[in-house]
């Protein structure tokens, strides 16, 4: 039976994409196949969409680090054929075809059931930065953040980790710090429960071993310049949850923090995590968020339109979140 999905090949020039009609039998192996029900675009596909850095590992490639749909058959005693399934991660999209198509055929040891309390177009709308904002909030406080504390900083607060750090860290009860290069998205960051909002420049250009101690935690998708300024002006004991490298792989900073004031430098990984953190992440989102606030962040679109998304999302036209309709 076919079914249609985004393909990236490769070329002599690098890579073409386009929307192709594939047969089950192209499917890769796996011991589920999923009928997909909606993906969304996450910056690391629109990376691998646009080529702009080497995500793809092997060719041809449908992308899609995220997907939520129906099992139609399973081998695995886990799943059976109508359970509701998450992915996230595990290197789908890279090296094994991920979802931005109708149907999938993946692992069943990567996949997580759909929670209770959030429906499948919402999952796509967390999709990897939501579950990744999720762990990073629970890296906080399994080592003793807690509200009351002082201010817990947000980095890269209008992209998707952030956007979703800041409405589970104000459900949870904390002050929250904005730090963002879009002033105009100001209003809809206080909306989502920023108490501050502060300028980005404020972090990104090189500062002190130590600086005035002015927030007790942080959520940073930044890394670079800006993450070692972060630790700098962390509290005495507090901690930073990194999780990105949206400025810079590079860590331009000093041992300082961690052994004079105590820091904790908290790394989150979201692609390799073992299926009981990312339940656990999942059931905080279904939880904790308000999606009255979220909803207007969404735009739906369709397979026909990721191309296009992903060109916008790497030049820094997008905001909010993009869920893909893999059957519009």
């Amino acid at each position: 039976m076919s079914f249609r999905a985004v393909l990236i090949e490769k070329t002599d020039q690098g890579q073409s994409v386009r929307l192709a009609e594939l047969e089950d039998s192209d499917l890769p192996e796996g011991d589920v196949t999923i009928d997909t029900a909606y993906s969304t675009l996450n910056y690391k596909d629109a990376l691998a969409l646009t080529g702009s850095a080497p995500i793809v590992r092997q060719y041809p490639m449908v992308p899609g680090v995220d997907l939520v749909g129906t099992v139609a058959r399973s081998d695995n005693i886990a799943f059976g054929p109508g359970d509701q399934v998450i992915l996230n991660g595990w290197g789908v999209g890279e090296k094994h075809w991920g979802g931005l198509a109708q149907k999938a055929r993946l692992r069943s040891d990567w996949l997580i059931r759909l929670p209770e309390g959030i429906s499948p177009i919402h999952a796509m709308a967390c999709g990897t930065a939501g579950y990744t904002a999720a762990l990073c909030v629970m890296a906080l406080e399994r080592n003793g953040v807690r509200p009351g504390d002082g201010p817990v900083l947000v980095t890269g607060a209008t992209g998707g980790v952030g956007l979703f750090s800041i409405a589970l860290l104000k459900a949870a009860g904390h002050e929250v710090i904005a730090s963002t290069g879009k002033p105009a998205e100001a209003d809809h960051l206080r909306m989502l429960g920023a108490a501050e909002i502060i300028d980005r420049h404020e972090l990104s250009a090189p500062g002190r071993p130590l600086g005035k101690e002015r927030w007790a935690a942080a959520v940073d998708a930044v890394g670079g310049q800006t993450l070692a300024n972060v630790c700098a002006q962390t509290k005495y004991q507090g901690t930073v949850a990194a999780c990105g490298m949206a400025e810079s792989l590079d860590f331009p900073g000093s041992v300082a923090p961690f052994i004079l004031r105590g820091v904790t430098l908290a790394g989150v990984d979201s692609v390799m995590r073992p299926i009981a953190d990312r339940e656990a992440a999942w059931a905080r989102l279904a939880r904790d968020l308000d999606w009255s606030v979220i909803d207007p962040m969404i735009e739906t679109i369709g397979l026909d339109e990721v191309e296009a998304a992903a060109k916008k999302q790497i030049a820094g036209q997008t905001a909010g979140r993009v869920v893909v309709d893999v059957n519009r």
